[in-house]
């Protein structure tokens, strides 16, 4: 026994699913009546009579479902044609049961009001920029490969909107960024902007609110880390032209979230569902009138955050239009890795001269792992902040992702634990036990020559990535403590500084060393920290 499912045929699918066990929502038509008379004396049917709070809503949608089956089946050339006959009728033989609003009967010859226009000083039409999905239309967006990303449909609503209210839990300027000059034209234009956000897991970046809040935006926080804190993300655009829209999914403003990630968001019509829009107007008002939502103060921002525990998002970056590639000699150097990967070596050491772009290469080397691997937790580990900060900035660019990572060092905790750049002193203080060895998918390690001191060695010991890419352009230690043990005593690819020189990929350089008469072989000297600094300072001065 099968049934064709009429919102399926409606839509030109020739789909059917069987009229077996299951949960049902349908309007008994005829012929559905005789197929479950066949049922008698073999499946139980569970049938109820039309509520009729419900009779409205249920009858329009079945009479709609038909007539759009009906019309779908009429040749391009009369379906407009045909279409307007059959409302005009339908409205005329519902005239005769009920009362029927007779200005809604579609005028002949049919045709759509698109937009009433303003005019400009010089007396033109200003003609309004349309959002990409039609105002009727209800839709799913997933940032699929050629599917416009939820940027371009947010940009593309936001001209058109009398109004608009953003609750998202969370706000970085990576997200905001694209959207800021159509929002400023919107606050210019004096329609209203309000905004509900939250310092949830320390994602929302202040930097991001103070530009919101210099376009003229309304800005409310709660600073609620409990169970009952904010985790919802969507836009709502009003129209008084009663065509509002809204978006709600799992985006947040972000970077990735809105162009990169699997994200999943629902545009709601307000023509088609209005209930929805609606319900999402009352609820946004109750928060922003709540007590937990406080208008946004930079000091107290700032206060809120400290008292949780610092953190440091690292340096700030202006993504460039400019994709960063990998040049022809970095290249290679990445397919070496790549085929020692091939070969079953997922613990690789890349020696490349200083200045040839090792933390490029390993950054173009993540993004490529982490479209493959399912998970791509990244830990990078280095023995200064300065180089945390310029790798950070480097990973940032070549993803795409001006928010990219967190960092762990000094004072400075990581919250989400998901890609962390971190110094190998906060790694070797903190306690290991409590970080599961394989909590990070990609370990990268700069000035991988380091690792033969106890602190490396511990790190090293302890974590088990799918994979370890180490960084380094001097392998061989003055001191001859070994090092390539920890990749099967190999080097994955290397380009050496004089090969750097002979390619011209570095410039040639010469030393000159100048003595300046002082004996310095009585100053101390401590491996990892050079020469004592007192001591160096007495004999200079």
């Amino acid at each position: 026994m099968w049934l064709i499912h009429p919102a399926d045929h409606a839509a030109g699918d020739d789909a059917v699913t069987e009229l077996g066990p299951g949960l049902y929502e349908q309007l008994i038509t005829d012929g559905l009546r005789a197929q479950l008379d066949e049922l008698v004396g073999h499946l139980p049917v569970d049938e109820r009579p039309l509520n009729s709070a419900d009779a409205s809503d249920r009858i329009a949608w079945h009479v709609s479902q038909q007539v759009e089956r009906a019309l779908l089946d009429v040749g391009d050339e009369k379906r407009v044609k045909v279409g307007l006959q059959v409302a005009r009728a339908l409205l005329d033989r519902l005239g005769e049961l009920v009362d029927v609003d007779q200005q809604a009967m579609l005028a002949d010859p049919a045709s759509v009001l698109h937009a009433i226009l303003r005019r400009k000083p010089d007396g033109t039409p200003a003609a309004i920029a349309g959002p990409l999905i039609p105002l009727l239309d209800t839709t799913l967006l997933t940032n699929a490969p050629g599917e416009p990303t939820l940027w371009s449909q947010l940009r593309s609503e936001i001209e058109s909107a009398d109004a608009i209210d953003v609750v998202m839990a969370f706000i970085r300027r990576s997200g905001i960024g694209p959207l800021l000059d159509s929002l400023r034209r919107h606050r210019e234009a004096g329609r209203p902007l309000r905004v509900l956000t939250t310092t949830y897991t320390d994602s929302t970046e202040r930097r991001a609110l103070d530009q919101l809040v210099d376009l003229g935006a309304e800005v409310r926080i709660s600073y609620d880390l409990s169970t009952t804190r904010l985790h919802a993300k969507a836009w709502v655009f009003h129209r008084h032209s009663g065509f509002s829209t809204a978006y709600v999914g799992s985006s947040n403003l972000t970077h990735s979230a809105q162009v990169t990630g699997l994200e999943w968001n629902v545009r709601a019509s307000a023509a088609r569902n209005p209930d929805v829009i609606a319900k999402f107007g009352a609820v946004f008002d109750s928060y922003w009138e709540a007590g937990d939502f406080v208008p946004y103060d930079p000091d107290q921002f700032d206060d809120e955050r400290q008292r949780v525990g610092r953190t440091d998002s690292g340096p700030y970056v202006i993504l460039s239009p400019i994709e960063l590639r990998p040049h022809p000699f970095q290249e290679r150097l990445l397919e070496l890795i790549e085929l020692s990967r091939q070969r079953g070596h997922h613990r690789n050491l890349l020696v490349a001269a200083t200045g040839t772009g090792k933390t490029v290469m390993a950054a173009l080397d993540y993004a490529t792992l982490a479209g493959r691997l399912g998970r791509s937790r990244l830990l990078f580990i280095a023995h200064r902040e300065e180089i945390l900060d310029q790798s950070l900035a480097t990973f940032r660019y070549a993803l795409r992702d001006a928010s990219f990572g967190e960092k762990w060092v000094g004072g400075a905790r990581p919250t989400r634990f998901d890609h962390v750049f971190a110094s190998i002193q906060s790694l070797h203080a903190g306690d290991l036990d409590a970080l599961p060895p394989d909590h990070f998918d990609v370990v990268i390690v700069d000035e991988f020559h380091h690792a033969a001191a106890t602190s490396y060695r511990r790190i090293l010991d302890h974590l088990q990535p799918v994979e370890l890419l180490g960084l380094t352009a001097t392998p061989e230690r003055s001191d001859g403590l070994p090092i390539l043990h920890w990749f099967d005593d190999r080097i994955a690819a290397e380009l050496r500084l004089w090969e750097a020189i002979d390619q011209q990929h570095l410039s040639p350089f010469l030393y000159f060393g100048i003595h300046d008469g002082l004996d310095l072989r009585e100053i101390p000297w401590r491996r990892g920290r050079g020469y004592d600094v007192d001591a160096l300072s007495n004999a200079y001065t």
